[in-house]
């Protein structure tokens, strides 16, 4: 458990986990034990059509999770990847005949939030997206896309927001391998009174939470302003639907608050910040 800089009780998560139940190179006790050591809450182990019912393991508490997918290599045959988190019982799936549409249906009929994981490797359009109903939430960050630089979905996420889906962002690791020589990465600290799966996914739900590689960040409106509150960063910018705006970003040394005046005819902001270290989190989306 973390205390953020407004004194709010917040728990650092991984939502994003590979073990060698299917793809991944290590146990479920020696992910558990990696993602303890580096300071995480809890855990999911996301392993491909493997539903992991939540649990201990190495002393770290276990989310119920899986990840379930369609498309292979082509990106213009569809490929999806739909995380399933807090499910009260395994999605009932068939990998054979599963549809995109059809994970998320059966991912909400079993009680659990459906993430669209690595919007930008799958390199999911926009009008894919709209096209599907019930996506709770989507990765803007993957740490190992990096493999192929397309960790950042930054922009695919804005032109969701631009057709009004203005999804809760996750950063997430995707763990797999230690061969790949990336360390626990990406999380999510989430504001909770505790551990429950009924209070983590209802704070996801409500966007109680940023996304991060090590920063902290706040985004809040005030008045005719949005505001950032962050530990120290040497960069702040606020994206939104305009493209061209004054002040969008600022540029300094240890900066721990930024302001960014709205204008006229935009519906909504989001902010990062980037640290001294290049280390970056996000902010969720604000409607306006």
């Amino acid at each position: 458990m973390y205390t953020d800089m407004f004194g709010k009780k917040r728990f650092k998560l991984g939502l994003h986990q590979h073990t060698s139940r299917s793809d991944g190179k290590l146990t479920p006790a020696e992910v558990a034990a990696l993602y303890r050591d580096c300071g995480y809450d809890a855990i999911a182990l996301t392993d491909h059509w493997v539903y992991g019912e939540a649990d201990e393991l190495s002393g770290l508490p276990i989310l119920a999770g899986a990840e379930y997918h369609v498309g292979f290599r082509d990106a213009g045959e569809g490929v999806y990847h739909i995380i399933c988190l807090f499910a009260d019982y395994e999605p009932k799936l068939t990998r054979e005949t599963a549809t995109a549409q059809g994970i998320l249906d059966a991912i909400h009929e079993a009680g659990g939030i459906a993430v669209l994981a690595h919007p930008g490797w799958s390199m999911n359009t926009s009008e894919r997206v709209k096209a599907l109903r019930g996506i709770d939430a989507t990765e803007i960050y993957n740490t190992v896309s990096n493999n192929t630089r397309r960790a950042d979905s930054s922009i695919l996420v804005d032109h969701y927001a631009l057709n009004g889906q203005l999804f809760p962002l996750i950063a997430a690791d995707d763990y797999h391998n230690p061969a790949y020589g990336i360390p626990p990465t990406s999380f999510v600290m989430v504001e909770s009174e505790d551990l429950s799966p009924e209070n983590l996914k209802r704070a996801i739900l409500e966007k109680r939470f940023y996304a991060s590689t090590g920063p902290e960040i706040h985004l809040s409106r005030q008045g005719d302003t949005m505001v950032v509150d962050c530990s120290p960063a040497r960069e702040v910018v606020f994206e939104s639907n305009l493209v061209l705006s004054p002040r969008r970003a600022t540029v300094g040394e240890n900066i721990t608050h930024a302001e960014y005046p709205l204008n006229e005819n935009e519906h909504f902001v989001r902010a990062y910040v980037t640290d001294s270290e290049g280390r970056q989190a996000w902010s969720n989306f604000v409607a306006l």
